[in-house]
């Protein structure tokens, strides 16, 4: 099987243009029950992405990876039911909340596990994949070596994220609220309410880290996205099943034109793997050519080791 290429739409006609450019499987959800969606998909939203994506051909994964607080059971408990009949591929959760409810609810969902910096070794991946987690997206502060040695003995499907940001601290505390609240600078709090377009800003570094606030709290954001496109042949070799791109704060057109890109790599390594060596350089400038402004692109920890 071809490795799967999974993204992060943002509106109903993104879906579209995605489909369209070669995406096999879509991250949805809702903000509550989902942290740091690249776009809030509510419930008969939720309906109408998941038919247009089956109706594709294509799959579609809803993501319930929130940290939840017992206050927050009841609507889960609905919020899965709900879910459950709209047939999605799988859900996506962070910790074994999720995984009590769809036995205690009987329900017939499959499981993917994200739990963002805790997937870090095989033992994990097999623990969960036993408790009906067939698939685990692998922490983004390994190295390259570390993901392989982990997909040779993990007995369950990996995923890696090889395009976007990181996230690098998350608070339920409103810390850009809080900010302009001490600075006695409430007129500022409702203005950036929601506000993704904020930064911290490191002069020693000359370097920009979004920061933003939802309903989940406060989120501070890596200062360059991981760009792993060079790295695509051993991934794939190493026995990966999924490689994701994620499109958090970024524009639908940068997003589309990044999963084409990978579209074009994957179909080349597949069809001709000569061809897929020589031209693997220029797939990096490629993006290279269309990042953002003031936001450059890395190998994130592919090639370090996290020091915690």
């Amino acid at each position: 099987m071809q490795v799967e290429l999974v993204v992060t739409p943002k509106s109903i006609e993104h879906i579209y243009e995605l489909i369209n450019v070669g995406a096999d499987s879509f991250v949805i959800g809702e903000e509550k029950f989902a942290l740091r969606l690249a776009c809030e998909f509510k419930k008969e939203e939720l309906k109408r992405a998941i038919d247009i994506i089956h109706q594709a051909g294509k799959k579609a994964y809803v993501s319930v990876n929130k940290i939840y607080h017992n206050k927050d059971l009841a609507s889960l408990v609905e919020y899965l039911k709900y879910v459950e009949k709209l047939k999605p591929d799988a859900i996506i959760f962070g910790e074994p909340t999720i995984i009590t409810v769809v036995r205690e609810e009987n329900l017939n969902l499959k499981l993917q596990w994200d739990p963002h910096t805790l997937a870090t070794n095989s033992y994990s991946c097999n623990f969960f994949g036993k408790r009906g987690a067939y698939r685990t997206c692998l922490s983004k502060e390994l190295t390259i070596e570390e993901i392989e040695n982990i997909a040779k003995k993990s007995s369950y499907e990996i995923e890696v994220q090889v395009q976007g940001m990181l996230c690098m601290f998350q608070s339920t505390r409103k810390l850009i609220d809080n900010y302009f609240l001490y600075n006695k600078k409430e007129d500022y709090v409702e203005k950036y309410k929601n506000n993704r377009k904020l930064f911290l800003y490191s002069k020693d570094r000359d370097e920009r880290y979004p920061i933003f606030e939802d309903s989940n709290g406060t989120h501070i954001m890596s200062a360059k996205d991981i760009c792993a496109i060079e790295y695509l042949d051993r991934l794939i070799k190493s026995g990966v099943a999924a490689l994701k791109i994620d499109g958090i704060l970024k524009s639908e057109k940068y997003i589309t034109e990044v999963t084409t890109i990978y579209r074009d790599a994957i179909d080349l390594y597949y069809e001709n793997f000569e061809d897929y060596q020589e031209e693997k350089n220029d797939f990096y400038n490629d993006i290279e050519l269309i990042k953002p402004k003031y936001r450059d692109i890395d190998l994130g920890f592919f090639n370090k080791k996290t020091i915690y």
